[in-house]
């Protein structure tokens, strides 16, 4: 019985306690503005989300076009690299085939002043006199 008690006595007090809230015209008013401006403001939220893919399409166009000055820029690179080496390999060929005739004929000059020693040293075993002519000068 007691348990009965509390369970009438716990319902009378909440009900005492509860106030029913009216909802007036005012209140639908106001709420029907405030779901006007929700309206606006996902208006203006996909207005934005629109821009921003405007200026994303804008970022890959500007990616893209510096990756062709890139790709120009190392073709260049890469032509002034190439007409260095065909320079250099040209001025190597040049000075080889210029100096060829010159050096052979050095060797040739060579071969002769060895000849014309050896002529020389012959004589001088025959003539004293120019023997020491020979010494002197560091030929013997």
């Amino acid at each position: 019985m007691n348990k009965l008690m509390m369970f009438l006595m716990l319902l009378f007090l909440t009900n005492l306690f509860a106030k029913e809230v009216p909802y007036t015209l005012e209140d639908r008013d106001r709420l029907i503005r405030l779901e006007t401006k929700l309206e606006q403001i996902d208006k203006r939220f996909e207005q934005i989300d629109k821009r921003f893919e405007q200026i994303d399409k804008r970022f890959e166009q500007i990616e893209k076009r510096l990756d062709q000055l890139v790709n120009i820029f190392i073709g260049i690179v890469a032509a002034f690299a190439g007409i260095v080496a065909v320079t250099i390999g040209f001025a190597i060929w040049d000075r080889r085939t210029t100096l060829s005739p010159v050096i052979s004929m050095s060797r040739e000059l060579e071969r002769r002043q060895d000849q014309i020693e050896k002529a020389l040293k012959e004589i001088a075993q025959n003539d004293p006199k120019f023997a020491d002519a020979l010494k002197h000068v560091g030929l013997l």
